[in-house]
């Protein structure tokens, strides 16, 4: 019959461009922001190497990095965050499969190591300050601190968002909202052990 036309075919999602296809889901928008936050802390962390790396000589007739930083103490530093790296993982898992038990135990066991991590740090802090080593004495020191703080700082800001998040999971449970802050917690706290190669490389490796 002529007079009656067929109703257009509605186009497979596959044939829409992506352009196209209407707004992304919350889960991407909020992934794709805490990449460049993670993103423009690099860069934050990037100047600060660069300024390390230009004033590392500088040591004003003061001691060097050689007579300061203490292998050991740098090692178990090193081996703590490394571990809470893998732990961190293992609680990622324990989230995917909602299983409590694990999410806890692996929760407490990374921020046990964080913890851990950050004593020897403010130790070796404590103890280049008892012998006049603090950021005022050489420019060499003034980057070693920023850096390294900076670094700890970091950790600590980790550390606190994780007890919050062990909270949230206690009283609201695997909800999607608390799921998706926990993977942006994973991937921050994963790029805190990325940042930590760098300090270990350049800073205390550097110091031969």
């Amino acid at each position: 019959m002529s007079g009656l036309t067929m109703p257009a075919t509605r186009p497979d999602k596959q044939e829409v461009p992506l352009s196209e296809r209407g707004p992304s889901t919350r889960r991407v928008i909020i992934g794709y922001g805490f990449w460049l936050f993670l993103l423009s802390d690099i860069i934050v962390f990037s100047a600060l190497f660069a300024a390390y790396a230009v004033l590392a000589g500088n040591t004003a007739g003061g001691p060097t990095g050689l007579q300061l930083f203490h292998r050991q103490n740098v090692l178990l530093e090193t081996g703590y965050l490394l571990l809470s790296s893998f732990t961190c993982g293992v609680l990622s898992l324990a989230i995917d499969i909602r299983h409590r038990a694990l999410t806890y135990s692996f929760a407490a066991m990374t921020f046990a190591l964080g913890v851990a991590f950050l004593l020897l740090e403010l130790r070796e802090f404590a103890d280049m300050l008892a012998h006049g080593a603090g950021p005022q004495r050489s420019a060499f020191l003034s980057a070693f601190f920023a850096l390294v703080g900076m670094h700890g700082l970091h950790v600590t800001i980790g550390l606190c968002w994780l007890a919050s998040m062990m909270a949230q999971v206690a009283t609201l449970g695997y909800s999607p909202m608390v799921v998706g802050r926990l993977v942006c917690f994973s991937l921050f706290w994963h790029a805190l052990d990325i940042v930590w190669i760098g300090v270990f490389t350049i800073v205390y490796l550097g110091a031969r």
